[in-house]
Protein backbone atom coordinates (compact mmCIF):
# COMPACT_ATOMS: atom_id res chain seq x y z
CA UNK A 1 0.00 0.00 0.00
CA UNK A 2 0.97 3.60 -0.66
CA UNK A 3 -0.39 6.87 0.73
CA UNK A 4 -0.73 10.16 -1.14
CA UNK A 5 -0.57 12.50 1.82
CA UNK A 6 -0.71 15.71 -0.22
CA UNK A 7 -3.21 16.38 -3.00
CA UNK A 8 -5.81 19.03 -3.75
CA UNK A 9 -9.02 17.16 -4.49
CA UNK A 10 -11.12 20.32 -4.25
CA UNK A 11 -9.48 21.84 -7.30
CA UNK A 12 -11.60 22.21 -10.46
CA UNK A 13 -9.60 19.58 -12.37
CA UNK A 14 -11.30 16.93 -10.22
CA UNK A 15 -14.75 18.46 -9.88
CA UNK A 16 -16.56 16.14 -12.28
CA UNK A 17 -14.67 12.89 -11.80
CA UNK A 18 -13.50 12.70 -8.20
CA UNK A 19 -14.95 9.25 -7.59
CA UNK A 20 -13.09 7.92 -10.63
CA UNK A 21 -9.86 9.56 -9.50
CA UNK A 22 -10.16 7.94 -6.08
CA UNK A 23 -11.02 4.56 -7.63
CA UNK A 24 -7.97 4.68 -9.90
CA UNK A 25 -5.76 5.43 -6.91
CA UNK A 26 -7.12 2.52 -4.93
CA UNK A 27 -6.77 0.21 -7.96
CA UNK A 28 -2.98 0.68 -7.95
CA UNK A 29 -2.64 0.31 -4.18
CA UNK A 30 -3.06 3.86 -2.85
CA UNK A 31 -5.10 3.28 0.27
CA UNK A 32 -5.29 6.72 1.90
CA UNK A 33 -5.37 10.28 0.61
CA UNK A 34 -5.10 13.65 2.34
CA UNK A 35 -6.68 16.62 0.60
CA UNK A 36 -4.85 19.76 1.63
CA UNK A 37 -6.28 23.09 2.73
CA UNK A 38 -5.11 26.27 1.01
CA UNK A 39 -7.75 28.54 2.59
CA UNK A 40 -9.12 28.11 6.10
CA UNK A 41 -12.35 29.69 4.90
CA UNK A 42 -12.83 26.71 2.54
CA UNK A 43 -12.91 24.33 5.51
CA UNK A 44 -16.42 23.09 4.73
CA UNK A 45 -15.35 22.10 1.22
CA UNK A 46 -12.46 19.95 2.42
CA UNK A 47 -14.60 18.46 5.18
CA UNK A 48 -17.31 17.45 2.73
CA UNK A 49 -14.83 15.64 0.49
CA UNK A 50 -13.37 13.73 3.43
CA UNK A 51 -16.75 12.84 4.87
CA UNK A 52 -17.89 11.47 1.52
CA UNK A 53 -14.93 9.07 1.16
CA UNK A 54 -13.83 6.68 3.88
CA UNK A 55 -10.12 6.81 3.09
CA UNK A 56 -9.77 10.56 2.43
CA UNK A 57 -8.65 12.89 5.22
CA UNK A 58 -8.16 16.65 5.20
CA UNK A 59 -6.25 19.50 6.81
CA UNK A 60 -6.90 23.04 7.98
CA UNK A 61 -4.62 25.91 7.07
CA UNK A 62 -3.64 28.78 4.80
CA UNK A 63 -1.22 28.43 1.90
CA UNK A 64 1.50 31.12 1.96
CA UNK A 65 0.07 32.53 -1.28
CA UNK A 66 -3.04 33.43 0.71
CA UNK A 67 -1.37 34.39 3.98
CA UNK A 68 -2.25 38.08 3.88
CA UNK A 69 -5.96 37.55 3.33
CA UNK A 70 -6.31 35.16 6.29
CA UNK A 71 -4.12 36.85 8.89
CA UNK A 72 -7.31 37.79 10.74
CA UNK A 73 -7.90 34.13 11.62
CA UNK A 74 -6.41 33.43 15.07
CA UNK A 75 -4.57 30.32 16.22
CA UNK A 76 -7.57 29.45 18.39
CA UNK A 77 -9.79 29.09 15.31
CA UNK A 78 -7.32 26.77 13.60
CA UNK A 79 -7.20 24.66 16.75
CA UNK A 80 -10.99 24.58 17.01
CA UNK A 81 -11.50 23.51 13.40
CA UNK A 82 -8.79 20.86 13.64
CA UNK A 83 -10.88 18.94 16.16
CA UNK A 84 -12.95 17.36 13.38
CA UNK A 85 -12.20 13.61 13.47
CA UNK A 86 -11.02 13.50 9.85
CA UNK A 87 -8.87 16.62 10.06
CA UNK A 88 -5.43 15.06 10.44
CA UNK A 89 -3.02 17.98 10.05
CA UNK A 90 -2.49 21.74 10.09
CA UNK A 91 -1.50 23.55 6.91
CA UNK A 92 -0.28 23.87 4.35
CA UNK A 93 1.59 26.93 5.54
CA UNK A 94 5.10 28.25 5.13
CA UNK A 95 7.16 30.49 2.88
CA UNK A 96 7.04 30.89 -0.90
CA UNK A 97 9.57 33.41 -2.18
CA UNK A 98 9.26 32.24 -5.78
CA UNK A 99 5.86 33.81 -6.40
CA UNK A 100 5.53 36.04 -3.31
CA UNK A 101 1.76 36.35 -3.75
CA UNK A 102 1.67 37.55 -0.14
CA UNK A 103 4.28 39.80 1.51
CA UNK A 104 7.11 37.92 3.21
CA UNK A 105 6.14 39.33 6.58
CA UNK A 106 2.58 38.03 6.24
CA UNK A 107 3.86 34.61 5.18
CA UNK A 108 6.17 34.43 8.20
CA UNK A 109 3.42 35.47 10.61
CA UNK A 110 1.04 32.91 9.15
CA UNK A 111 3.75 30.26 9.31
CA UNK A 112 4.37 30.91 13.00
CA UNK A 113 0.65 30.84 13.79
CA UNK A 114 0.29 27.45 12.13
CA UNK A 115 3.31 26.18 14.05
CA UNK A 116 1.62 27.30 17.25
CA UNK A 117 -1.54 25.42 16.26
CA UNK A 118 0.45 22.28 15.47
CA UNK A 119 2.27 22.51 18.78
CA UNK A 120 -0.98 22.94 20.71
CA UNK A 121 -2.91 20.18 18.94
CA UNK A 122 -0.09 17.72 18.38
CA UNK A 123 -1.16 17.46 14.74
CA UNK A 124 1.55 17.58 12.08
CA UNK A 125 2.17 20.82 10.23
CA UNK A 126 2.32 20.54 6.45
CA UNK A 127 5.02 22.99 5.38
CA UNK A 128 5.27 24.63 1.97
CA UNK A 129 8.70 26.13 1.31
CA UNK A 130 10.01 27.34 -2.02
CA UNK A 131 13.14 29.40 -2.64
CA UNK A 132 13.17 30.17 1.09
CA UNK A 133 15.55 27.62 2.62
CA UNK A 134 17.40 30.01 4.92
CA UNK A 135 14.33 31.70 6.40
CA UNK A 136 12.45 28.40 6.68
CA UNK A 137 15.33 26.83 8.62
CA UNK A 138 15.58 29.89 10.85
CA UNK A 139 11.88 29.92 11.73
CA UNK A 140 11.83 26.16 12.32
CA UNK A 141 14.83 26.42 14.63
CA UNK A 142 13.43 29.41 16.53
CA UNK A 143 10.02 27.85 16.97
CA UNK A 144 11.41 24.43 17.87
CA UNK A 145 13.30 26.08 20.71
CA UNK A 146 9.92 27.14 22.14
CA UNK A 147 8.63 23.57 22.06
CA UNK A 148 8.71 20.67 19.65
CA UNK A 149 6.00 20.14 17.03
CA UNK A 150 5.47 17.46 14.36
CA UNK A 151 5.82 18.56 10.74
CA UNK A 152 6.68 17.58 7.18
CA UNK A 153 8.38 19.56 4.42
CA UNK A 154 6.05 18.79 1.54
CA UNK A 155 7.07 18.60 -2.12
CA UNK A 156 10.68 19.09 -1.13
CA UNK A 157 12.85 20.84 -3.72
CA UNK A 158 15.22 22.67 -1.41
CA UNK A 159 18.85 22.14 -0.59
CA UNK A 160 20.64 19.48 1.41
CA UNK A 161 21.18 21.75 4.43
CA UNK A 162 17.46 22.40 4.90
CA UNK A 163 16.60 18.71 4.53
CA UNK A 164 19.17 17.65 7.10
CA UNK A 165 18.18 20.42 9.50
CA UNK A 166 14.55 19.36 9.22
CA UNK A 167 15.41 15.76 10.05
CA UNK A 168 17.57 16.95 12.94
CA UNK A 169 14.52 18.74 14.34
CA UNK A 170 12.42 15.60 14.01
CA UNK A 171 10.56 16.56 10.83
CA UNK A 172 9.74 14.43 7.81
CA UNK A 173 10.64 15.24 4.20
CA UNK A 174 8.23 14.45 1.36
CA UNK A 175 8.99 14.02 -2.33
CA UNK A 176 6.69 14.65 -5.27
CA UNK A 177 6.84 13.93 -8.98
CA UNK A 178 9.71 16.40 -9.28
CA UNK A 179 12.02 13.57 -8.20
CA UNK A 180 11.27 11.80 -11.51
CA UNK A 181 12.38 14.75 -13.65
CA UNK A 182 15.52 14.35 -15.75
CA UNK A 183 17.33 17.33 -14.21
CA UNK A 184 16.53 16.38 -10.59
CA UNK A 185 19.79 14.53 -9.90
CA UNK A 186 20.64 16.74 -6.91
CA UNK A 187 17.20 16.12 -5.40
CA UNK A 188 17.55 12.37 -5.86
CA UNK A 189 20.92 12.51 -4.09
CA UNK A 190 19.33 14.26 -1.12
CA UNK A 191 16.48 11.76 -1.06
CA UNK A 192 18.95 8.89 -0.97
CA UNK A 193 20.80 10.36 2.01
CA UNK A 194 17.86 10.91 4.36
CA UNK A 195 16.84 8.29 6.94
CA UNK A 196 14.21 6.01 5.42
CA UNK A 197 12.04 6.46 8.49
CA UNK A 198 11.77 10.20 7.73
CA UNK A 199 10.64 10.22 4.08
CA UNK A 200 7.20 10.37 2.52
CA UNK A 201 5.77 10.45 -1.01
CA UNK A 202 3.01 12.59 -2.48
CA UNK A 203 1.60 13.91 -5.74
CA UNK A 204 0.63 17.53 -5.00
CA UNK A 205 -2.05 16.78 -7.59
CA UNK A 206 -3.21 18.28 -9.86
CA UNK A 207 0.30 19.73 -10.20
CA UNK A 208 3.73 18.26 -10.91
CA UNK A 209 2.76 15.02 -12.62
CA UNK A 210 5.67 12.58 -12.61
CA UNK A 211 7.34 11.16 -15.69
CA UNK A 212 5.83 9.70 -17.90
CA UNK A 213 2.84 12.02 -17.34
CA UNK A 214 4.78 15.25 -16.96
CA UNK A 215 2.83 18.21 -18.30
CA UNK A 216 -0.53 16.51 -17.78
CA UNK A 217 -2.98 16.77 -14.91
CA UNK A 218 -1.55 14.90 -11.96
CA UNK A 219 -3.68 12.56 -9.84
CA UNK A 220 -3.14 10.40 -6.75
CA UNK A 221 -2.67 7.13 -8.66
CA UNK A 222 0.53 8.56 -10.16
CA UNK A 223 2.21 8.51 -6.75
CA UNK A 224 3.35 5.00 -7.71
CA UNK A 225 5.77 6.57 -10.21
CA UNK A 226 7.14 8.94 -7.59
CA UNK A 227 7.57 6.08 -5.15
CA UNK A 228 9.41 4.04 -7.76
CA UNK A 229 11.81 6.92 -8.48
CA UNK A 230 12.48 7.34 -4.77
CA UNK A 231 13.03 3.60 -4.37
CA UNK A 232 15.46 3.63 -7.29
CA UNK A 233 17.37 6.55 -5.79
CA UNK A 234 17.71 4.64 -2.53
CA UNK A 235 18.44 1.33 -4.29
CA UNK A 236 15.60 -0.53 -2.60
CA UNK A 237 12.47 -2.21 -3.94
CA UNK A 238 9.19 -0.41 -4.49
CA UNK A 239 7.59 -2.73 -1.95
CA UNK A 240 10.12 -1.80 0.71
CA UNK A 241 9.73 1.90 -0.03
CA UNK A 242 5.93 1.62 0.04
CA UNK A 243 5.94 -0.22 3.38
CA UNK A 244 8.29 2.32 4.95
CA UNK A 245 6.52 5.44 3.72
CA UNK A 246 3.12 4.06 4.72
CA UNK A 247 4.37 3.36 8.24
CA UNK A 248 5.90 6.83 8.32
CA UNK A 249 2.58 8.35 7.33
CA UNK A 250 0.61 6.69 10.11
CA UNK A 251 3.35 7.51 12.62
CA UNK A 252 3.17 11.20 11.72
CA UNK A 253 -0.55 11.54 10.96
CA UNK A 254 -1.73 9.99 14.20
CA UNK A 255 -5.43 10.76 13.63
CA UNK A 256 -5.55 8.97 10.28
CA UNK A 257 -7.15 5.53 10.43
CA UNK A 258 -5.67 2.64 8.49
CA UNK A 259 -7.97 1.30 5.76
CA UNK A 260 -10.03 -1.67 6.88
CA UNK A 261 -8.99 -3.53 3.74
CA UNK A 262 -5.47 -2.64 2.70
CA UNK A 263 -5.26 -2.37 -1.09
CA UNK A 264 -2.53 -4.46 -2.66
CA UNK A 265 0.25 -2.51 -4.31
CA UNK A 266 -0.06 -3.37 -7.97
CA UNK A 267 2.91 -4.01 -10.19
CA UNK A 268 3.63 -0.47 -11.20
CA UNK A 269 2.73 0.95 -14.59
CA UNK A 270 6.43 0.73 -15.36
CA UNK A 271 6.38 -3.01 -14.70
CA UNK A 272 7.98 -2.90 -11.26
CA UNK A 273 6.71 -4.97 -8.38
Amino acid sequence: MLVDHHCHLDFPQFAEALDSVVARARAVGVGSLVTISTHIRRFETYKAIAEAHEDIFFTVGTHPHNALEELDIPVEEIVRLSQHPKCVAVGEAGLDYYYQNSPRGAQAEGFRRHIAAARETGLPLVIHTRDADEDTAAILSEEHAKGAFPAVLHCFTGGRDLALRAVELGLYVSFSGVITFKKADALREIAAQLPLERVLVETDAPYLAPVPFRGKTNEPSYVVHTAQALADAREISLGELAAATTENFFRLYTKARRPANLPELAAGPTGVA
